[in-house]
C-alpha cells in the first residue's frame, strides 16, 4: 500500500510542481489599481504602520493570518536529517493542511542553520513577517532549545508540532479513553515508550493536566528512566528536560526496560520507532485490567492494533488514518493557530493547549465516545472551528491576546474562515483553475 501512495506522490508533485501558491486576494482591475496596493497609495499603509507601532501591522497586512513553518530539515518524518531543501515539500504539505483545515496563510521556510543559535536568529529575522511561527522537524534535544528561546524572545505565538501538536491530540485521545475504562488520570499508571520531542512534551502535559509524575515511567533506547541512572550527569548537561522527568517520574524506581515498566501499568504510549515487535503481546497482558494502548509510530506502529487487543487491550490507538482511533496532530495546529491569530496572540500557553485538547475530547464524546472512536477524524472538520474558539477564549482569559475574543465570538469567525477556505479551494477544482491529472488518486 505504501508504495502505490509514493508512486502517486512523485508523480504529482512534479505534474503540479509542488503544492501551494500564491493568489492575490485583492481585485485588481486594472493598471491604475496598482496606484493603492503599490506606489503610491502603499506608502500610506507604511507611514501608519510605522506612527502605530508593529502591532499595526495585524490591521494592514496578511500577518494576521500568516504563518511561518521553519525547519532545518535536521528530522524529517522517518527519515532523519535530509537538509533544507528535502524537507521542502513536507513543509509544503504541512502549509497545505494549515490552509485547508485552518484557513491560514502558511508559509514553508526551509533554513540552512548548523546549531540552535542560528535557528533562534532565522525565528528572530522573520517575525516581522508573520502573525505565528511553527517549528518543524528538528532533532532532539535542539528543538526544545529553539522552542523555549524563541517562546522568550518573541511577541507572537510559537509552536512545535512534533512536540505540542502531537501532544494535545495525544491527551485528547487519553482523556476519552479514560472516561470508557473508568479510570482517573491522577490514579492511573502511565508508561511512555521513546522519550523524544512528542513524549517528553506528552509527558509534560499530562502533569500540568493532574497526572501524578511519580505514576509515570518513560522508558529510552537505554531502558527506564530513573534518578540514580549512569547517565544522569550527562543528560543534566545534554537535555535537561529529560533529566528533570528523570528525577520527578517513576516513584517506585524501576529499573529494566519496557516489559518492566509495564507491569502492572494502565496506560501505554510509544512514540518510540516503527514496528511492529517494538511492544510485545505478552507485555500488554502483564498491564492492569482494561489497559489503554497508543501506539503511535509511523509507517508501522509498534504493536499491531489486533495484537494488542488479543493481548488484553480495551482501547487501542495508533498515528495512521486506517486504523479507529488516529492521533494526530492535523487535527490540532491548524485549529490552534487559527485561535491564536484570530486573538493576535503573543503566545501559545501550555493551558491553550489543554483547552485544544478538552475541546477535542468534548467534540468526540458529544458525538457517543466508544472503543473504537476516542477522537475525532479529520473528516469531521466541524471541530476545527470549536477548537480555535477555545483556544482564543483561553489566550484571552490569560491576557495574551491583543484582541480579546469570546468563544461564540471566535467560533463563529473562525467557521466563517475556515468555511472561505474550503469554499474557495473547491470553486479553484470546479473552475478549471487548478487541473486534475488524470490517473490520480482512486
Amino acid at each position: 500500500m505504501a508504495e502505490k501512495w509514493y508512486e502517486l506522490a512523485l508523480r504529482l508533485s512534479k505534474f503540479y510542481g509542488g503544492k501551494i501558491m500564491v493568489v492575490p486576494k485583492v481585485p485588481i482591475r486594472g493598471l491604475k489599481d496598482f496606484a493603492i496596493w503599490y506606489t503610491p497609495g502603499v506608502a500610506a499603509v507604511s507611514e501608519k504602520i510605522k506612527e502605530g507601532g508593529a502591532d499595526a501591522s495585524f490591521e494592514y497586512t496578511w500577518r494576521w493570518n500568516s504563518v511561518a513553518v521553519l525547519t532545518d530539515g535536521s528530522r524529517v518524518l522517518g527519515l532523519g536529517n535530509v537538509g533544507p531543501e528535502a524537507s521542502l515539500p513536507v513543509m509544503e504539505g504541512k502549509a497545505l493542511i494549515f490552509k485547508y483545515l485552518g484557513g491560514v496563510d502558511a508559509v514553508p521556510l526551509p533554513v540552512r542553520a548548523m546549531d540552535v543559535d542560528e535557528m533562534v536568529n532565522a525565528g528572530k529575522m522573520v517575525e516581522p513577517a508573520f502573525g505565528g511561527i511553527n517549528l518543524e522537524d528538528i532533532e532532539s534535544p535542539k528543538c526544545f532549545h529553539v522552542l523555549e528561546r524563541l517562546r522568550e524572545a518573541l511577541q507572537i505565538p510559537v509552536w512545535h508540532d512534533d512536540q505540542q501538536g502531537t501532544a494535545t491530540a495525544t491527551l485528547a485521545g487519553l482523556i476519552n479513553a479514560l472516561k470508557i475504562v473508568g479510570k482517573n488520570i491522577r490514579d492511573v499508571g502511565i508508561v511512555l515508550v521513546g522519550v523524544g520531542a512528542s513524549n517528553i512534551r506528552t509527558a509534560y502535559m499530562l502533569i500540568k493536566y493532574g497526572a501524578d509524575p511519580r505514576n509515570m515511567v518513560l522508558v529510552d533506547s537505554a531502558g527506564i528512566l530513573h534518578a540514580e541512572r549512569e547517565d544522569l550527569d550527562k543528560l543534566m548537561l545534554e537535555h535537561p528536560w529529560k533529566y528533570d522527568l528523570a528525577l520527578k517520574t517513576n516513584g517506585e524506581r524501576k529499573r529494566g526496560g519496557i516489559r518492566e515498566a509495564l507491569n502492572g501499568a494502565d496506560v501505554l504510549i510509544a512514540a518510540s520507532r516503527p514496528g511492529p515487535g517494538i511492544i510485545r503481546k505478552e507485555w500488554i497482558a502483564n498491564m492492569n485490567k482494561d489497559p489503554i494502548v497508543f501506539a503511535l509510530a509511523n509507517p508501522v506502529p509498534e504493536i499491531w492494533p489486533w495484537e494488542a487487543k488479543e493481548a488484553g487491550a480495551r482501547i487501542v490507538a495508533t498515528g495512521r488514518s486506517d486504523f479507529p482511533n488516529q492521533i494526530n496532530n492535523s487535527l490540532v495546529f491548524p485549529a490552534v493557530f487559527r485561535g491564536a491569530l484570530d486573538a493576535r496572540a503573543r503566545a501559545i500557553t501550555d493551558e491553550m493547549t489543554i483547552a485544544a485538547a478538552e475541546e477535542l475530547a468534548n467534540y468526540a464524546e458529544e458525538r457517543g465516545i466508544r472503543e473504537d472512536y476516542i477522537i475525532p477524524t479529520m473528516e469531521e472538520w466541524d471541530v476545527f472551528p470549536r477548537e480555535a474558539a477555545a483556544v482564543a477564549a483561553k489566550a484571552t482569559e490569560q491576557g495574551v491576546a491583543r484582541r480579546p475574543l469570546t468563544y461564540k465570538e471566535e467560533l463563529r469567525n473562525a467557521t466563517e474562515l475556515i468555511s472561505l477556505s474550503l469554499n474557495m479551494l473547491r470553486s479553484l477544482v470546479e473552475g478549471g483553475f487548478i487541473k486534475m491529472f488524470n490517473g490520480g488518486i482512486d
